[in-house]
């Protein structure tokens, strides 16, 4: 007689290939609606299901795992960040998280050049008036951006994501800098022409481009503070398609408001929905729905490495793509 098959409850829809997959493979609850969970709904997905499969829009904190089934053995994060699930509470449950790293970090860093583009060319004010139909032909001072050959990128994290953005960026013909909790290996400094600054403040105020691309953590938390920002050059523009607590989202509105920054390209927001209306209003300001990994195959990547994570784990072993709180 075969052994009953997990339960897994899926809190946000998935590509069809993964979600059909999943039925194959699991007892599997699926979402239907694609609505974000209440607190309320998870726990009570706790509850009930051997293996929960959440999302960046679902907070799980300790209290939350307090109420969680005995029989909950692993949490199996659709996404690389896990600064929404409390790691630390959760292994003390017996609890084991795993998460899906490097799926997503070529889409992230075509996104931040993307974005560095957008704001430095002027990208979307030339879309708007174009769909207004104000516009009344060439002319030569007529939106006037600046060429990033030749400018200094300063990269925040030089992780897989980051690594790949200073490539790109140095195809652009940009200088390439980065500031990191450890130095890289000098190959890979060699390989990508990047000069490494121990001092964030000394790198930051050098900078044309900043470029956000490390994790939040309680050591990144607000990173670019209102300290921070003000040693920025007023020319200077900021992206981030990494985490939005990074960046003291209130003083960087404030900044672009009094013209000591050039401009912004933000893809991830520190309240998540709920974006500063000043932050919207600002015309030196490109806004994005985080969608640094919305592509087809990068999403169905991650489901495949949900898979793989639940499929080992059922089988009896380690799952790959495990996060300890050391990692964090």
């Amino acid at each position: 007689m075969s052994a009953p098959r997990l339960s897994v409850v899926v809190t946000r829809r998935l590509p069809q290939p993964v979600e059909t997959r999943l039925r194959e493979l699991f007892d599997v609850e699926l979402s239907k609606d694609d609505a974000k969970m209440s607190r309320e709904a998870l726990v009570e997905a706790m509850k009930r299901a051997d293996i929960l499969v959440p999302c960046v829009t679902d907070r799980i904190e300790a209290s939350m795992l307090a109420q969680a089934g005995k029989q909950l053995k692993l949490i199996a994060n659709y996404g690389a960040g896990v600064d929404h699930i409390d790691v630390s509470s959760a292994r003390e449950r017996g609890v084991l998280v795993s998460n899906t790293p490097g799926v997503v970090t070529e889409d992230t860093a075509d996104m931040t050049m993307a974005l560095i583009l957008a704001v430095t060319r002027r990208i979307p004010e030339g879309l708007s008036t174009m769909q207004s139909g104000s516009w009344g032909g060439w002319a030569p001072t007529a939106f006037m951006g600046h060429r990033i050959g030749g400018k200094r990128l300063g990269i925040l994290g030089m992780g897989r994501i980051g690594q790949a953005v200073a490539r790109r960026a140095a195809a652009f013909g940009m200088e390439i800098h980065y500031h990191n909790r450890k130095r890289v290996h000098p190959d890979i400094e060699a390989e990508l022409g990047a000069r490494y600054w121990d001092s964030l403040d000394q790198m930051v105020a050098r900078m044309d481009v900043i470029s956000v691309n490390c994790p939040h953590t309680p050591s990144t938390f607000h990173l670019l503070n209102a300290r921070r920002l003000k040693i920025l050059k007023p020319e200077a523009v900021i992206v981030n398609t990494s985490r939005g607590e990074v960046i003291d989202e209130n003083a960087l509105t404030r900044a672009l408001r009094a013209g000591e920054l050039a401009g912004a390209g933000l893809d991830v927001f520190e309240h998540g929905t709920e974006i500063n209306p000043r932050l919207r209003a600002q015309p030196n300001v490109v806004l994005l729905p985080h969608m640094g990994s919305a592509t087809v195959e990068g999403r169905i990547e991650m489901g495949e490495k949900v898979l793989i994570n639940i499929k080992t784990f059922a089988d009896g072993h380690r799952p790959p793509d495990l996060v300890v709180p050391a990692m964090i």
